[in-house]
This record gives structure tokens, sequence and C-alpha cells, in this order.
């Protein structure tokens, strides 16, 4: 099972011609990911025919949100629940670094019959195990994380200790610099059977008239890219890709 964080319409699509299981929708990669806007959740839900999961996180930085926030991210939840979405990625810590199960509670009952993961935010806590308990009991249906690292490579040990204790419970889904050169050697790793992955490029901008001093304005877009998303299938399932060819 291989996830593709898409960051756009054009990005998902590729995800889907590269042989990804599943999108992961979202915008503003470069910040971590953020909600992306109703007309893209709209757009991809119509094209697509591999599930969708789209990432519910109102802004950039840490995962305590106040009232306000939590508001937006149940209406932006009702919202992917009648597009048709398949799963919906959430997570909200308390000040603590414990998962904030109060707050959690209404963005699951407001899922419904929509699967939740539970996103990286479980890479900050303070109590990995018990957190990992937390989320079962919330009804989470898999937990994205780098083992508490910068990558899942480097985090592999703590993932696979979680796989065991998840015990089929919850799926344990490895992500961060997750490419088509490591994914097996983690899959081995770890015990994993679901990954994630944005398999993104650069792409130049095609701006002819570019002015001096506002360069920051002024860069291309990072997309997710078919080729190495097929990379990545290849890397996972090689039986499969042999079989395909």
């Amino acid at each position: 099972m291989l996830e593709i964080a898409a960051n756009s319409v054009a990005s998902a699509l590729a995800a889907q011609e590269g042989g990804a299981s599943r999108v992961e929708l979202c915008s503003g990669l470069e910040l971590g990911g953020l909600t992306p806007s109703p007309a893209t959740i709209a757009m991809v839900r119509e094209r697509l025919h591999i599930p969708v999961h789209v990432l519910i996180r109102p802004r950039a930085g840490d995962f305590l949100y106040d009232d306000l926030e939590c508001e937006a991210m149940l209406r932006d939840i009702e919202y992917c629940a009648a597009q048709g979405c398949e799963g919906v990625v959430i997570g909200v810590l308390d000040a603590d670094g414990h998962v904030d199960k109060e707050r959690c509670r209404p963005l699951v009952d407001a899922a419904g019959k929509v699967g939740v993961t539970f996103h990286r935010a479980f890479d900050l806590v303070r109590a990995p195990t018990q957190s990992l308990e937390d989320i079962i009991a919330l009804g989470c249906e898999r937990v994205l994380t780098s083992g508490g690292k910068a990558t899942a490579l480097e985090g592999a040990e703590s993932i696979r200790q979680w796989v065991q204790q998840a015990g089929g419970r919850i799926a344990i889904m490895p992500g961060a610099g997750v490419s088509a050169q490591n994914i097996a050697g983690l899959k081995a790793a770890t015990g994993a059977s679901e990954f994630h992955a944005s398999a993104k490029k650069a792409l130049p901008s095609g701006m002819r008239w570019q002015p001096d001093g506002l360069r920051d304005m002024q860069g291309g877009e990072w997309r997710s890219e078919v080729e190495q998303v097929r990379a990545l299938v290849a890397a996972l399932s090689p039986d499969k890709a042999r079989e395909e060819r």
C-alpha cells in the first residue's frame, strides 16, 4: 500500500497514473501540509478512482489548537465526508504533549464512516506507547509517523516497535524521506505494510518576466512525479511490477 501526499490536482493525477494505492490530498507541502481548498477537494474526488484522504490541518506550526481552529477542522471534515472522500487525516495535541482526546473525539465523530488517520503530530508526543493506545481508542485506522525522527529510516526501530504494539489493531504507516531507494529496506526493518511519500519534484517557473527583488514570489511549484511514484511502487512490490511488465 503506497500513499502519495499530493499537493494539487495535478499531483493527485500523477499519483494515480504512477500506480499509487491512495492519495493524501493537501496544500502547502513546504509547510508540512495544510488543508486544501474545497475546489481542489471536489476536483480531485471527481477525477480519481483511487481513495482520497484529505489532510485536515488549518495552519502551519504546532498541533495545539483553540476552539475556533477545531470548529474549522470539524467543518472541513464534514465537507470531505459530503464530497465522498474515503478518509481524513487529523491530529491534535494538548500543551503537555499528549493526544488531546477531548478535542479529537468530535473530529472522529464528524468523520462518521469516513476513515481517520492520525498524522505526524504523533511524532511530537511525550509518551508514544500510551499515545498509540489513545489513538486506537479514538477509532483511528492508521498512524502516519517518522518514528519521532527527521526521517522514517532514522526512526525505523521505533516504528517497528509500534507495529508490534499495534498488533493489527491499527496500521502504522512510515512517512518522511521515503524514496524508491529506501522503501524496501524500510519495509524489512519495520514490518509495516503501508507507506507514505510525496514523490515530488521542483518545477521551474514558466514566467519569462521576473522583476528583481521579489524572488520569494517567483519560484516554480512542487509536484508529484509519475516516474517517482512508479519507482516507489516497483521497489515496494517488485513481483507485482514484473507481472505487469
